[in-house]
């Protein structure tokens, strides 16, 4: 196989890759919180071959002097974009949308019949009865993920709740059937500083590698935050940051650039053909 063959294949499944991290972020379009995903690009291994004997016939030249031969391209990372999405009111009270694009909730889940905590930015909380608290309520994401305060403990709402409303300080109140209110807890935020670190898990979440692996610091990877209504709004959900146009034009490039190297796998193929007929 030459090297124009080579250089054309490595590129198409480098390219697949681009054209499938495009579809995950078009399907996620109407997931709450979603961040879309860029991919860009690297130069693989390349020679570069100086074939010009006579460099002051050159003087002027604006293309790049001599042959670069190259082996393909890369996907140099998959970069995780932030952006904050459009915030969409939905009167629900169990509904949080974040307002700083670095911010996350922090979710407890079930891994591998251990107990991990996750991050997500789908504020869409739901209600499910609580397996340490008899007669009590524990806010839980849509597939069933703990939702945890500052001190990294459940909430839980009591039975006899009426509302559920969230002050100033952060802190969620229920009003009982009594009119007596009870406090439940600060909702639990953490500020991501490197948010290329993050593991995506799947069901819109994240986790934090093993950061001693990396010969980092916690502290210089997430911070917690104090939660309040300058950061989180309730009765309120943030939509994905996919914006559907420049997704279908970078589909459409992908494709063309797809396209292209086939072709130029094609042409190598007739033309090493064209050489082996020739020395017969």
């Amino acid at each position: 196989m030459n090297t124009s063959m080579i250089a054309g294949t490595v590129t198409m499944g480098q390219l697949q890759k681009k054209i499938d991290t495009i579809s995950d972020n078009v399907a996620n379009i109407n997931t709450n919180g979603f961040k879309r995903r860029e991919a860009t690009f690297s130069d693989l291994l390349f020679q570069q071959l100086n074939n010009q004997t006579r460099p002051q016939a050159e003087v002027g030249r604006l293309t790049p002097h001599g042959l670069r031969l190259g082996s393909g391209a890369r996907i140099a990372q998959t970069a995780l974009r932030l952006e904050q999405g459009a915030l969409n009111t939905t009167d629900r009270e169990l509904d949080f949308a974040l307002t700083e694009r670095d911010l996350f909730f922090q979710i407890e889940a079930t891994v591998g019949g251990e107990l991990t905590e996750q991050l997500t930015r789908d504020g869409a909380f739901y209600l499910t009865e609580s397996e340490d608290t008899p007669g009590a309520w524990s806010i839980v994401t849509a597939d069933g993920g703990y939702v945890l305060s500052t001190t990294g403990a459940r909430l839980n709402v009591p039975d006899n709740f009426q509302s559920i409303e969230l002050t100033g300080n952060g802190i969620l109140v229920a009003t009982l059937a009594d009119g007596a209110q009870q406090e439940l807890g600060q909702i639990g935020l953490t500020r991501v500083l490197k948010p290329q670190l993050l593991n995506g898990v799947g069901n819109n979440r994240y986790q934090v590698p093993e950061l001693d692996t990396l010969g980092l610091d916690e502290a210089d990877v997430i911070e917690a935050v104090v939660a309040g209504q300058q950061n989180i709004q309730q009765g309120a959900l943030e939509s994905s940051n996919v914006d559907l146009s420049n997704e279908m034009n970078d589909l459409i490039q992908a494709q063309r650039h797809f396209q292209l190297n086939g072709q130029s796998i094609s042409i190598a193929d007739e033309m090493a053909g064209l050489i082996n007929g020739i020395r017969r």
